[in-house]
C-alpha cells in the first residue's frame, strides 16, 4: 500500500505528507485554497489531480485531515468525489476530527462501494508530524487497521484501536472537549492575575507545584509568561468547532453535557469577535480584553 492519496494539506496535513514523503511513499494531492504545502509537495515529486475521484482512483490509501465533517462529506460524495472512486479493497482514512454520526455514516457508503472507511484522529502537533511522533486514536475493521498500521507508524509514535468504526473520533471529542475546558480555564487565570495585582509568574509557580500541573497548563503559560504562542498551535476557530461537535454528541445520546457550556462560550464569542486564527493559548489576552 504504497499509493497515497492525501486531501487536506493545511499545517497538520502538509507535515504529514512531507513525512510520507520523507519515507518515499507515493503520494496524490489536490488543492483547495492555500498552495503553499500542495506546492511543496509537487516540488518533491507528488502528483496534482483535479478532483478527489482521480486521487482516489490513483490510490491504494486515502487520507483526509481536513477542519469539519461538511468538508470531509463534500470530498467524500458527489460525482467527483472519494466514493464515486474507489477500487476494490481501498482504504479511506479521516484524520480529522469529524463527528462520529458522520463517520458512521460514510463508513457505509464506503463499504458498499467496495472499500473500508477508518476514524483516526490526531494528538499532538504539525511538529510532531514531522517527525513521525504523532498519537492516532484508530477505529474501524481490525484487519483493515492491521494491513495499514505501517504506514500508520511512519507517521505516529502512540497507535491506538480503540473499537469500532466512529470511536476514534469519540474518544478524540473527549479528549479535545477536557483539553480545551482546561485551557480556558488557565487563560482566564493569568486575566484574573492581572485584574488583581498578581504576577503571572508567581501565580504559575504555585499551581505547577502541584496535582494541577499538566501540558496543557504549560502550553498556556507559554504564551502567558514566555510570549511564544504556538507552543500549542491550534486555532481558536478549530478548538471552537470541536467543543461545538462535543455538546452536539452529548445531545445525539440524550446527555446534558454541563462543563462544556462555559468553554464553548468562550471559545465561540472569541471567534466571532475576530480572534478565531489566533492559537488557543492567546485566548489569556481575550479574556484580558473583558476585564478591562
Amino acid at each position: 500500500m504504497n499509493r497515497i492519496g492525501f486531501i487536506g494539506l493545511g499545517l497538520m496535513g502538509g507535515a504529514m505528507v512531507g513525512r510520507l514523503q520523507d519515507k518515499d511513499y507515493s503520494l496524490t494531492v489536490i488543492a483547495n485554497r492555500d498552495r503553499t504545502h500542495v506546492d511543496a509537495a509537487i516540488a518533491r515529486g507528488a502528483t496534482e489531480v483535479a478532483t478527489a475521484r482521480e486521487l482516489t482512483a490513483a490510490s491504494d490509501i486515502v487520507m483526509l485531515c481536513m477542519g469539519t465533517s461538511a468538508q470531509v462529506e463534500s470530498r467524500m460524495r458527489g460525482p467527483d468525489g472519494v466514493i464515486a472512486g474507489l477500487q476494490p479493497g481501498t482504504v479511506v482514512i479521516d484524520f480529522g476530527t469529524s463527528l462520529p454520526g458522520s463517520t458512521r455514516a460514510l463508513g457505509a457508503e464506503v463499504a458498499s462501494a467496495g472499500g473500508t472507511y477508518l476514524d483516526a484522529p490526531l494528538g499532538r502537533t504539525p511538529s510532531h508530524a514531522k517527525d513521525g511522533l504523532l498519537n492516532i486514536m484508530c477505529a474501524g475493521d481490525v484487519s483493515t487497521f492491521e494491513a495499514v498500521r505501517p504506514v500508520l507508524g511512519d507517521l505516529g509514535e502512540n497507535i491506538f484501536h480503540l473499537g469500532e468504526l466512529g470511536t476514534g473520533h469519540t474518544i478524540k471529542l473527549i479528549n479535545n472537549f477536557f483539553a480545551m475546558t482546561t485551557a480556558n480555564a488557565m487563560a482566564e487565570a493569568f486575566a484574573m492575575a492581572d485584574k488583581v495585582n498578581v504576577s503571572r509568574e508567581s501565580l504559575y509557580e504555585v499551581m505547577a507545584a502541584g496535582p494541577l500541573h499538566s501540558g496543557m497548563m504549560d502550553f498556556v503559560k507559554g504564551y502567558a509568561i514566555d510570549g511564544t504562542p504556538d507552543m500549542l498551535a491550534f486555532a481558536v476557530k478549530n478548538a471552537s468547532k470541536d467543543v461545538g461537535y462535543y455538546a452536539r454528541m452529548a445531545e445525539e445520546v440524550g446527555a446534558e453535557s454541563i462543563m462544556s457550556v462555559c468553554a464553548r462560550a468562550a471559545l465561540s464569542r472569541a471567534d466571532q469577535e475576530g480572534w478565531g486564527d489566533k492559537n488557543v493559548p492567546e485566548m489569556v489576552d481575550f479574556f484580558t480584553s473583558k476585564f478591562h
